[in-house]
């Protein structure tokens, strides 16, 4: 099976790819959806949970803002799309720079209008996240051969030669259990 740019990213320099695009932006957006839900929950005793939204919207929004500047300096200008679902993975995964800047911009006072409809704006802001960020994990983890996108030929052969490797290291295990328990027997006959 075929892996997209967005799952190889992920899976390449393990597991620091890992924790910094998926994990860190993700455990950050759940810690805020749940600061929001208390919030609205509970508004008179939440001032606990309006300070870490505060302060996690602005760090969540800037530290976002550097992985898409990361993304976009060094990872994408090496990649090579593999289909309209690989494309579909990346861009949706980078349009989450715009709803977490916005809650940045928000929480620094530098938009969101009237403070009655600040809160609403930054918990749709907030699913607009969750929503692309989502789509980018589901397309990400599908075969992009699904789309049509067929590798090049030298790729096809170098995953032929690895699924036979894997078979030989297989076949060479099996022979060097095999010899192991003959040796057992023999040393238990004796």
């Amino acid at each position: 099976m075929m892996m997209t740019n967005y799952m190889e990213v992920l899976m390449s320099n393990q597991p620091w790819n890992l924790i910094a695009f998926m994990v860190l932006p993700v455990a950050m957006a759940e810690l805020l959806t749940a600061a929001e839900l208390f919030i609205l929950a509970r508004p008179e005793t939440s001032a606990g949970w309006k300070k870490l939204s505060h302060g996690l919207g602005i760090a969540l929004g800037l530290y976002f803002l550097g992985v898409f500047l990361c993304f976009i300096l060094h990872i994408l200008p090496g990649i090579s799309f593999r289909g309209w679902i690989d494309k579909l993975a990346i861009v949706a995964y980078l349009a989450g720079v715009l709803p977490l800047g916005a809650i940045a911009l928000q929480e620094l006072g530098l938009f969101g209008g009237p403070s009655d409809k600040r809160q609403w704006h930054h918990i749709l802001l907030l699913i607009s996240f969750l929503v692309v960020s989502h789509i980018a994990m589901i397309f990400g983890m599908v075969d992009p051969t699904l789309s049509g996108w067929q590798p090049p030929m030298q790729q096809m052969q170098q995953m032929d030669h690895m699924g036979h490797m894997d078979h030989m290291d297989h076949m060479d295990h099996m022979d060097h259990m095999d010899n192991s328990m003959q040796h057992h027997d023999g040393m238990q006959m004796k």
